[in-house]
């Protein structure tokens, strides 16, 4: 096991050299390394193992959220995609309200054209009118005038 302490000045000179330190055989060291790794080493490997079974849990955990946060970003994208078909419809509707604006306006102007050229050849048919009864006028008084009468020996 242990060597006795030797004497200053006897033997091992490195003994000598170092006088605190206690002198022990080789095969001293390597049985109570062997008992100490004996003794942790289950221990430790039971510690590693451990401790790569937790880092490919935290594998798996980190991978699980990935997938979640996917699963978010992928619900908000289609509540953004719903906000945006909502608002398609409202800019749908928008747009068939002023189609059926621009169809009344059109159905408008076309029976106020009709309307119009109606008025316009109602004129011009007055318009006619008046100038006829005004040439049957100027007709009519042109024949009361008095005509001078021809004197009967006059040649």
């Amino acid at each position: 096991m242990m060597d006795m302490p030797q004497e200053e000045g006897e033997g091992d000179p490195v003994c000598s050299v170092m006088e605190d330190v206690v002198c022990v055989d080789e095969q001293a060291i390597q049985r109570l390394t062997d008992g100490f790794m004996s003794h942790y080493l289950p221990e430790l490997n039971t510690s590693k193992q451990t401790l790569q079974e937790l880092t490919q849990n935290q594998v798996v955990l980190l991978d699980t959220l990935e997938q979640e946060v996917t699963k978010f970003r992928e619900c908000n994208a289609m509540i953004d995609l719903n906000a945006l078909f909502t608002e398609a419809k409202v800019y749908h509707s928008k747009l068939v309200n002023i189609r059926k604006d621009m169809i009344v306006l059109h159905d408008k102007t076309t029976r106020l054209k009709k309307r119009a050229l109606k008025l316009q050849q109602l004129k011009q048919k007055e318009d006619l009118e008046r100038e006829q009864q005004r040439e049957r006028e100027m007709e009519r008084e042109k024949r009361l005038i008095a005509k001078p009468a021809k004197r009967s020996g006059d040649p």
